[in-house]
Parts: C-alpha cells; sequence; structure tokens
C-alpha cells in the first residue's frame, strides 16, 4: 500500500533477463536444439498448426494473437501475436498423446526473443528459443512423456514489451494418443491434522488423470488437479467421510475407499479473531497525508470492521525497531491529539471494531536479517500495541522487504533469514498476546500467486528472488493467520490455475487470484510442492477503494460479479472456479480515506452485497 495515490512506475513482474533463465538449458550459440527423426508411424498431432482456420485450436494470453495473410512460411496464414508490458503474448492448445513416447514438436517463427515449448509432458518439460530472427527461422525440440500423460501443452510466446511475433507450420509429430480410458480410482486417500473447521486430504496420483473431485458424505465439495486438498467450512468436534475420484476427458472414475475424520474443537488455525460472517477491512492514513485528505479515528465509517493503523515504519531497513506517531499537525491540520485518538480506538473496540498496527507500506521496507532485528521487531511492535491498546498486527511488507537466498527452494522449509526471523517473530507476539490477537497480511500478488510459475531465483538462478516470496510466511503462520487479503492491484498480468493470464481491474482477475488461494497450487508448477488453500473465512479481496487510489480499480458492479462467483457460482464469467466458498471473508480496501474522498462508494457497495 502506498502513501501515493497510485503507483507511477511500471508493475512489479519478471525482469527481461529471466529470458536468459531458458537459454541457459541451451547449449552456447545452439539456439535452435536438435531432435531425433520421427518414426514412420508418427503423425502430426496439432491442431490447426498452419493456421489456415485462423486461431481455431489455438488460446492467446490476453487477446494477443490474430492471423496475418504476410509474411507467411506456408498456406496462406501465420500467427502474429504482440506481447505487452506485462504478457508475453502466449498462445496454446493442449494435444492428447500417449505416456511412455517420444515426440518432436517444431515451428517456423519470426520475430525477436520467440520461444516454442511443450508443458504438462510428465518429465521433463522443454522449450527452445531465437534471439532474433528477420526472416522465418525454424525451431524443433523433442521431449518423451511420462508413465501417465495423456496430454501435453504446446506453445509459442514472445517476450514482455518487445514487438509483435510470427509463428507458422507448426507440427508436433509422435504417436497418436489413441481414445482415452476412464482413469481408475484413487488410492491412498488419507487426512492430514485436522483442524475445528478444515481437514487436509492426500491420495495417490490415477494414471490418466486430469484432475480429482473430493466428495463429503457422498456429495462432491471441490475440484482439484492436484493429489492434496482442504476441505474447509467443518463444523468443530464433528465427524465427517470423505472420498476421491479420479477425471479426464472420458469420464469420472469410482470413489475411492472412504477415510472417515473427526474435526478439532475450538476455534484452530487462527480463528476468527472476533470478526463478523462476513467483514470489510481497511487502511485508515494515520501517520501521513495524501491527496485523499486526513481522516481522524472517531469518523471512520462504521462499515468497516478491521481499521488497519498506516504505517508503522522501522528506523532503518534492518533495524527491525518499528516507530509509529499520528500525522504531524503541519502536514494534516485536522489530526486528533493522542488522547483523543486513544479514545476513538476503544470507542471502535467497544463497537466490536478491530484496530491493528500495520507494518510496512511503499515506503516501509522491513528486513529482519538478524536475530537482533528480529528480537526489536517483537520488542518494538509490543510497544505500539500496548501504547495504543490495539487489537493485533497486519503485516504489508512491500518492495524488497522479503527475498529468497538462492537455493532456498522449498517454500515448507525456508532457510533465508529474513523470512525465517519474520515467522519466529510474529509467532512470539502470538504466543505474548493469546488467542485473541489479530493477525492479518497483505502482500502483493507478485508475492503470492506468482509463485505458481516462479519461486525464489529458481533452480538456475536468474529469476527474481522475491517471485513468491511471501507463501513460506503465510504457510509457516496459517494456524495463526486471521485474514490474508493479497492487494489485487498494482499489479502485472497473472497466470490462474487454467494456466491463462489475467489481468487486474476487472472481475476475472479476483475470480481468479482468490481461486489460487482456496484451492491451492503446485509452486513453480512443482506437484510435490503443493502450497495447501486456505480457508474461506481467512481470505478476503483486496481492491483500491477509488480510480486515485491504486492502478486496477474495480466498479461496484465487477466486485458484485467477483462475489457471486466466489460465494454462490454465478456470473463467473470464463473462468471456472475450483469450488464455491459462501464463508469467503469480505474485502480490504486501500484506503477508508480514499473511500470517504470518492463518497464511500465500496463500503457501501460492501453493505448493500451482505446486508449490513
Amino acid at each position: 500500500m502506498e502513501r501515493t495515490g497510485s503507483r507511477t512506475g511500471p508493475p512489479v513482474r519478471l525482469s527481461r533477463l529471466t529470458a536468459v533463465l531458458s537459454a541457459g538449458l541451451l547449449a552456447a550459440g545452439a539456439l535452435v536444439a536438435t531432435a531425433p527423426a520421427a518414426g514412420a508411424a508418427d503423425a502430426d498431432l496439432a491442431r490447426n498448426g498452419g493456421f489456415e482456420a485462423g486461431l481455431d485450436g489455438w488460446s492467446c494470453t490476453g487477446g494477443s494473437g490474430t492471423t496475418v495473410g504476410t509474411p507467411v512460411h506456408g498456406g496462406t496464414s501465420a500467427l502474429k501475436a504482440t506481447p505487452a508490458g506485462s504478457d508475453n503474448a502466449r498462445c496454446s492448445q493442449t494435444v492428447t498423446v500417449k505416456p511412455d513416447s517420444t515426440y518432436t514438436l517444431g515451428a517456423w517463427v519470426q520475430g525477436s526473443y520467440v520461444y516454442l515449448g511443450a508443458s504438462g509432458t510428465g518429465t521433463t518439460d522443454v522449450s527452445t528459443w531465437t534471439q532474433s530472427a528477420g526472416a522465418y527461422r525454424q525451431l524443433t525440440t523433442s521431449f518423451r512423456t511420462g508413465p501417465t500423460t495423456t496430454s501435453v501443452t504446446v506453445y509459442t510466446h514472445g517476450w514482455y514489451g518487445t514487438p509483435a511475433y510470427y509463428a507458422d507450420d507448426l507440427t508436433l509429430t509422435g504417436p497418436g494418443g489413441g481414445p482415452v480410458a476412464v482413469p481408475a480410482a484413487p488410492t491412498g486417500l488419507r487426512a492430514g491434522t485436522a483442524t475445528a473447521s478444515a481437514v487436509p486430504l492426500s491420495w495417490t496420483a490415477s494414471a490418466g488423470a486430469t484432475g480429482y473431485r473430493v466428495y463429503r458424505g457422498g456429495t462432491k465439495v471441490l475440484d482439484t488437479t492436484g493429489t492434496s486438498a482442504t476441505v474447509t467450512g467443518l463444523a468443530a468436534s464433528s465427524a465427517y467421510s470423505f472420498q476421491v475420484s479420479a477425471v479426464n476427458s472420458a469420464g469420472e472414475s469410482a470413489k475411492s475407499a472412504a477415510v472417515s475424520v473427526t474435526t478439532a474443537t475450538g476455534g484452530g488455525g487462527g480463528g476468527n479473531g472476533g470478526l463478523p460472517a462476513h467483514a470489510l477491512v481497511g487502511y485508515l492514513h494515520s501517520s501521513f497525508a495524501n491527496g485523499s485528505g486526513y481522516t481522524r479515528m472517531a469518523d471512520v465509517p462504521d462499515s468497516w470492521d478491521v481499521i488497519n493503523l498506516a504505517f508503522g515504519e522501522p528506523t532503518s531497513v534492518t533495524s527491525g525497531d518499528i516507530r509509529f506517531s499520528l500525522c504531524p499537525v503541519a502536514e494534516c491540520p485536522n489530526v486528533e491529539s493522542e488522547a483523543e485518538f486513544k479514545a476513538a480506538i476503544k470507542a471502535k473496540q467497544a463497537a466490536g471494531k478491530k484496530v491493528l498496527i500495520s507494518i510496512g507500506g511503499q515506503n516501509g521496507q522491513v528486513q529482519l536479517a538478524s536475530t537482533a532485528a528480529r528480537d526489536a521487531f517483537v520488542s518494538s511492535v509490543s510497544k505500539i500495541i500496548e501504547t495504543y491498546g490495539l487489537d493485533g498486527l497486519d503485516i504489508d511488507f512491500e518492495g524488497h522487504s522479503l527475498s529468497l537466498a538462492t537455493g532456498d527452494t522449498d517454500f515448507r522449509s525456508p532457510t533465508t533469514p529474513v523470512i525465517v526471523n519474520l515467522i519466529s517473530a510474529v509467532k512470539s507476539l502470538k504466543a505474548k498476546y493469546g488467542a485473541g490477537f489479530v493477525l492479518t497480511m497483505a502482500p502483493e500478488t507478485f508475492f503470492v500467486q506468482l509463485g505458481y510459475q516462479y519461486y525464489g531465483s529458481g533452480p538456475w538462478g536468474g529469476q527474481d528472488p522475491r517471485a513468491g516470496a511471501y507463501l513460506p510466511v503465510i504457510h509457516a503462520l496459517r494456524d495463526d493467520l486471521t485474514l490474508l487479503h493479497v492487494q489485487d492491484y498494482n499489479s502485472g498480468s497473472i497466470m490462474g490455475l487454467d494456466n491463462q493470464y489475467h489481468s487486474m481491474g476487472g472481475a476475472d482477475f479476483h475470480i481468479a487470484m482468490t481461486d489460487m488461494l482456496l484451492t491451492g497450487f503446485p509452486v513453480a508448477g512443482d506437484q510435490s510442492k503443493v502450497f495447501p488453500a486456505l480457508r474461506p473465512e481467512q481470505v478476503a479481496i483486496g481492491l483500491p477503494a477509488s480510480t486515485q487510489a491504486g492502478n486496477g480499480h474495480t466498479s461496484p458492479a465487477e466486485v458484485t460479479k467477483a462475489l457471486d462467483c466466489l460465494t454462490k457460482g454465478t456470473s463467473c464469467g470464463t473462468y471456472r472456479t475450483h469450488g464455491t466458498w459462501s464463508g469467503l471473508r469480505g474485502l480490504m480496501a486501500w484506503s477508508i480515506n480514499w473511500d470517504r474522498f470518492n463518497n464511500g462508494e465500496f463500503a457501501k457497495n460492501f453493505d448493500a452485497y451482505f446486508g449490513s
């Protein structure tokens, strides 16, 4: 979150230097990979690879693709796809293949930084590229499918912000996939440690399955593409029975053997923090002024259930020593006195509201690189909480506060000091203040959902080490976390679980980004490292309250569509969610001040939707 209304620079995303990562997989100078010749019985399995039928069979991100009559390599048409600043113009199709078989992928391309590749191979996904092709040039690569692989995705893409590229005569040669058989029922269904409202499940993969359905008491409760899922929204101290089936294009298997689980007593998993079933969270500019004007604590409208004081900031980036004070009179002429501020906080709390200190923001870079900084953080944050009588803590680390050291590749067991020390510090605060302590987080999409594609500097280096860097913090603290509200704004396009890129500003972006949190996802595409789903009552959607508040403002009508889709399964558009979550906690806005500046449009829409 920012002191100013909106970010003036480009959205945060992976650097163009990430292209070096793909180059590192090829021998120097060998921009075109060689592949073995296809066998006599092999067929071209790509549909409309010459683009003679337009984009039939192809899907291009962000509407980036079209077909043209010139320049072409063969026939009368070719693909033209134009990258944007936050979109690499990926055009793809999914092809049926046989397990344990070898395939050759080829295409003729023209343009700067053109890529050709295949994903979902079940072995090692492949790609090849050319840096500069002034005329059509052939790219080829090959791969072998895994023992259970029945489909792969082939694709082309360019690079962010570069001119349009062209592709033509794409072929995938190898043995045809043949009829797809219904998969066998999954085996090995087992339950992890249940909380009062959620049960984690896992099972053994079924050959040929492209997805799984989880049943509770014979009723389907969610779909997933991985071999684990968390069923949420359960009652405490209650017995449940679960089964799983496998699905693919041929149909659904029989259900697995059932597993019975009894949920825990009490509120586990961070509890509700005393929040209403549907909560409205907002940031209050308490320590600074901007174009929205200063709002006194006593004047915060009753619609806001959680009020985050923005911001507590460190004395230096690495000190861990956090300070908070009210906006100076010279900057905010209508600022209240300390005594009035504290009295107004007590009045809000008496009315059932929660008031938290938010640490960080755009300017408050916090790097707990040492145990001394960790201890200073705990001590100084405790002092702020006790001075103002606050209910808890909001972590709004942005910029370069969190990044992953090279070699730190598993979000489940982080080793980077700034990550490990932050987790330790927050656990200390939670232990100090007990079950009633409210803990919320407001990361940007770059630090969370981008982790579906990229995590840290990657296995070969060269990626932005901040990619997905919030995931180990969220995961380690999920049993203490009251609410996660990712900032669905000031964001580049992000790939969703449908493997398509989604852009901010409309219902689709919020649906896809929230579905990832409530479904879980493999980190960096690694099915052995799945980030588990959060409970719906732990999740809110973060938005700018007005067009002045940040890039990616979403109109009230589009916000309503997103809520309808996620909580009711209606108004979803083209994106298919993996469940319906009536318990979704609510919305977060940057900010209370900007909403008041905009005549309370954001809060009024929330109240109208949830009947407050």
